[in-house]
């Protein structure tokens, strides 16, 4: 079996039927010549460990063409030439690579097919990831499920009860506490988020929320790019007065996006040209659930460390993942601030990134728009979250600093901080 599923050599389904017609009709060569003998498309396919089939197929594709093809019969030879393309094809065939892709590596040199090898890989790596973190959020929710079997929730699926109801108001800086028990013992979150249009932009077209139980970032753009962003954080606010249980975090997220962007093309009016980024977490008393897509960010300091837990959707951090730029290049590029994805008010509709992640008593989050990211250093930004005494006292310096640093744009942020009591 070859990494097409079908049989490599054999009887009938090697291209025999070929073979024995191509022998019967070969024309006898002539002497003096030196060029090696053509291999029938059986022959050929035994060496290279691909079908008949799949070269039938890789021909009409303009993936891998015969060196003849019989005028009279259409049965088709190669060179033995042509088996190192071949084998190439089988191997990236086993890496999953779409035929489309293959075709164009083969037709490059050996240091730029190598590279564009290197690429392809490096996003399978970035997506397994994602599929990777999913698997385990499923394998732990299916394992604390109880004896009454699937559509229960087991241990640790406690409803989330509101010890202190209140939550953040209309102004621009907003710090609270909420307390949530879970079978590990409770913890505390405390939030605070903060906006400010900044030094060069006329308009806010940022949109910051903290509250007992969700945190999000958007950055609108177009016409109505702060409408844009205002709707898909309020729909998201209304998750803070949802029952939450950790089986359906991610579930409550994904609908809550959907809301979302159908909200942004309500205010929209079918503008493609407008629209928000949106990452936000949901807490459930010992997780949290986070939806992403756009280029603003999620960071976490933890255990003195700072780390970047979404991946930016633009066509420049593609380029970056896969190698093609360096960091310093990446920084500087014309086209850093165009998005691959995003909540617009017209087109196809982009899936958010989804994911579930762990959370530890000392653990300090941090939402922000790109405002804030572009301009103030992630060491800075590090020494911020590492030093501030409150979310709030952290929010509010770190958007005097992205002010300091000249504020080009908009600065959206929230931070939280989680608690053991």
């Amino acid at each position: 079996m070859t990494a097409d599923g079908t049989a490599a050599h054999g009887t009938a389904a090697d291209g025999s039927g070929e073979e024995r017609a191509a022998g019967a009709n070969r024309q006898p060569e002539r002497e003096g010549t030196c060029s090696p003998p053509l291999l029938t498309i059986g022959a050929f396919a035994k060496a290279s460990r691909l079908s008949a089939k799949a070269l039938r197929l890789y021909d009409e594709l303009d993936l891998l063409r015969p060196a003849e093809v019989d005028p009279l019969t259409g049965y088709r030879r190669y060179t033995p030439d042509q088996l190192p393309k071949a084998r190439l094809v089988v191997w990236l065939r086993r890496l999953g690579m779409p035929l489309a892709r293959i075709r164009e590596v083969t037709a490059l040199d050996g240091r730029a097919a190598a590279e564009e090898v290197r690429a392809y890989w490096a996003r399978v790596e970035t997506e397994t990831a994602a599929r990777r973190d999913l698997a385990a959020f499923l394998v732990d929710q299916l394992a604390r499920r109880g004896p009454e079997g699937p559509g229960t929730e087991g241990i640790g699926d406690t409803t989330m009860t509101t010890e202190h109801p209140d939550h953040t108001d209309d102004t621009d800086h907003t710090e609270h506490t909420h307390d949530t028990g879970t079978p590990r013992g409770p913890l505390s979150l405390r939030y605070a988020a903060a906006t400010d249009a900044g030094l060069a932009r006329p308009v806010n077209q940022d949109a910051a929320y903290a509250g007992s139980r969700i945190l999000a970032v958007a950055d609108g753009f177009g016409t109505a790019g702060a409408e844009a962003s205002s709707a898909a954080v309020e729909t998201l606010r209304g998750l803070d007065e949802v029952p939450i249980t950790p089986g359906d975090v991610l579930n409550l997220l994904e609908d809550a996006t959907v809301r979302a962007a159908e909200a942004v093309r309500g205010v929209a009016g079918g503008d493609e040209s407008v629209g928000t980024t949106l990452t936000a977490m949901l807490w459930t008393g010992s997780q949290l659930g986070l939806v992403h897509i756009g280029d603003s960010r999620a960071l976490l300091l933890r255990d003195g460390a700072l780390s970047r837990i979404t991946q930016d959707h633009t066509p420049v951090q593609t380029l970056l993942d896969e190698g093609r730029l360096t960091a310093q290049e990446a920084a500087s590029h014309p086209q850093r601030s165009l998005l691959s994805r995003a909540l617009t008010g017209g087109g196809p509709h982009h899936s958010p990134d989804l994911r579930l992640h762990e959370a530890r008593p000392g653990d300090r989050y941090l939402l922000c728009s790109d405002g804030l990211y572009t301009v103030v250093p992630a060491e800075e930004i590090r020494t911020v979250l590492a030093g501030a005494a409150s979310p709030d006292e952290a929010a509010a310096e770190l958007v005097r600093l992205a002010r300091e640093a000249g504020g080009p744009d908009n600065i959206g942020c929230a931070v939280a901080d989680v608690h053991e009591e």
